[in-house]
């Protein structure tokens, strides 16, 4: 393991994870020779001498067959090394125009009075919606988090609840 006294790694790295080095160990690991690798992953030979000596940037979807000649597979993994999974596509929550609605809201499904923005002029709650306004968005997190993380937030007085805003 790296640490922050390291002197930063030279070539084409992933992080601080030095490309080279990588498929270098996951050959080893395997067991692989350059060849084997190279007839596993489907690419020429001297594909994976050039990768592997820091003289070509390989693209992701090489990487990926080269990690996977070794039986790896590339992942997200959050700062606390959790591994984080791909969003769901659901063909049926799409908005009126057909279109997906914002990946970095969260979406609300079947909305309760009061979650919508609309609500307030009357118009027909659609069947999904999500909060637009980021205050609303930070405070109802910040509720959340004080409901779940109890023992963090023992003795805390809970934050103002955003439901009880009026806009």
């Amino acid at each position: 393991m790296a640490s922050a006294l390291d002197p930063p790694p030279t070539g084409q790295t992933i992080g601080r994870v030095p490309i080279a080095g990588l498929v270098r160990q996951a050959r080893r690991i395997a067991g692989l020779g350059q060849r084997q690798m190279a007839r596993f992953a489907k690419v020429a030979p001297s594909t994976v001498g050039r990768v592997e000596a820091g003289g070509m940037t390989p693209s992701l979807q090489v990487l990926e067959r080269l990690l996977g000649a070794a039986g790896l597979y590339l992942v997200v993994v959050d700062q606390e090394g959790r591994v984080i999974q791909p969003m769901e596509d659901w063909d049926d929550t799409r908005d009126g125009a057909g279109r997906r609605y914002p990946s970095h809201l969260k979406l609300i499904l079947d909305p309760e009075p009061g979650e919508w923005w609309a609500d307030i002029y009357g118009l027909a709650r659609p069947p999904e919606t999500f909060h637009r306004c980021p205050i609303d968005r930070e405070a109802r997190r910040r509720r959340s988090q004080w409901e779940v993380r109890v023992a963090k937030y023992r003795g805390v007085p809970p934050p103002e609840d955003p439901r009880r805003w009026t806009y």
